[in-house]
């Protein structure tokens, strides 16, 4: 085979419109099988093909045997190396792991965009994590929207990372005001002390904690025929009519549930300001504020695409096939009907610009709320809220 050029993203979607794209794949996906296959059998014999090693050599090649293979790329023929002695030998990505199979074909296609030659498979077989030092490493993907001075919805910010780990947080959100974030007046995402941590060093804004993640947690507190009267009593507190009226009701869900679910009136309280915070804002807003439900629908087709993939050769992969799907709902936004209206974004600016004039009255520093015009595809000043979510 030809060694392969490289390609950009629309020349391989042009290879796959019109066929040429599936036998290179295919032809390719053999190849690498082969190479894990000879990698995997002279790990169980202890010697390479044709090695003299009497120190490590356990036994001995003895042909091949024919195996079919069902992958996205059609059948494929294998020829499954056999050992002498010893326990037989079975390819690692033929146990029934579906994500094993696409793992191979999603490294081939990597190395046909970066223009890597199939007869060069040392690397692609160590991407797989199926060579003796390899490892599959779990990750997740964050995900962080505003909506901006137009209320209009727009997604600012995409990364693969360690999501228990606080560092990883601040460094994402530093890169999103080093993009242009500017004035956030409140964030919303799910309970992460690293997370939080990071929002108040970072953005200096108010944290908005899901409530609707925290009300699945609360009731795996109780029992069973406890949880639909814990769950309604805390909606109660989310659907009050004013700050006022739901620091009331949490002080009286607190008494009611004193003696039946300690342990949630132990949190509800801990928790009372950060579930609260979307009130400070415009009635307007609150039901669009005060949870990440409104990422739930994008984060679903996200997993649902990944799944397909099952195992990424690397972090710029996911982020390629993510920011795919994010760029096509971006768009989607942009076009579709505000999501907050003008009228109650202008309450924000109206609050922005007293706290301005206020501070300045008082000769105190104050965050503002500036808006600053910014180029495409960098991120706008979110005068509402940053909603993070790990999927």
């Amino acid at each position: 085979m030809a060694e392969v050029q490289s390609m950009t993203v629309a020349d391989v979607v042009t290879k796959t419109m019109d066929g040429r794209l599936e036998d290179f794949v295919r032809e390719a996906v053999v190849l690498v099988a082969r190479e894990l296959m000879e990698g995997e059998i002279s790990a169980e014999i202890g010697a390479a093909f044709g090695e003299v090693a009497p120190e490590t050599r356990l036994t001995h090649r003895n042909g091949y045997r024919p195996g079919g293979w069902e992958t996205r790329v059609g059948e494929i023929e294998l020829l499954i190396p056999k050992k002498r002695s010893g326990s037989s030998y079975f390819p690692s990505f033929l146990e029934p792991r579906r994500c094993s199979e696409q793992a191979i074909v999603s490294v081939v296609l990597e190395a046909y965009v970066n223009g890597v030659s199939t007869r060069k498979v040392d690397r692609l077989v160590e991407q797989l994590g199926i060579d003796d030092h390899g490892r599959v490493v779990s990750k997740a993907v964050v995900v962080a929207y505003a909506v901006h001075e137009s209320g209009v919805r727009e997604v600012i910010g995409l990364d693969v990372g360690e999501v228990e780990s606080g560092a990883f947080w601040t460094e994402f959100l530093r890169s999103l005001k080093q993009r242009g974030l500017d004035g956030v007046r409140l964030a919303i995402s799910d309970q992460h002390e690293g997370l939080k941590a990071a929002i108040a060093r970072v953005l200096s804004c108010s944290w908005q904690r899901c409530t609707v993640h925290f009300t699945r947690d609360m009731v795996m507190h109780c029992r069973r025929d406890q949880r639909g009267l814990v769950a309604a009593a805390l909606r109660e507190i989310f659907n009050a009519e004013s700050y006022a009226q739901a620091k009331e009701r949490v002080t009286g869900v607190l008494e009611r549930l004193a003696g039946v679910a300690p342990k949630v009136c132990e949190l509800l309280e801990g928790a009372e300001e950060d579930l609260l915070a979307f009130y400070q804002l415009p009635k307007e807003h609150w039901t669009k504020l005060r949870s990440t439900n409104p990422l739930e629908r994008v984060n679903k087709e996200i997993g649902r695409r990944a799944d397909v993939v099952g195992i990424f050769p690397n972090d710029a992969a996911v982020i390629r096939l993510v920011g795919a799907l994010l760029s096509e709902q971006n768009d989607e936004w942009l076009v579709q009907r505000r999501y907050l209206s003008v009228e109650s974004m202008a309450l924000i600016l109206a609050d922005a610009r007293r706290t301005r004039a206020d501070a300045g009255r008082a000769g105190g520093a104050q965050s503002h709320c500036r808006v600053n015009p910014a180029p495409p595809r960098r991120a706008r000043s979110a005068l509402v809220g940053l909603r993070v979510d790990a999927s």
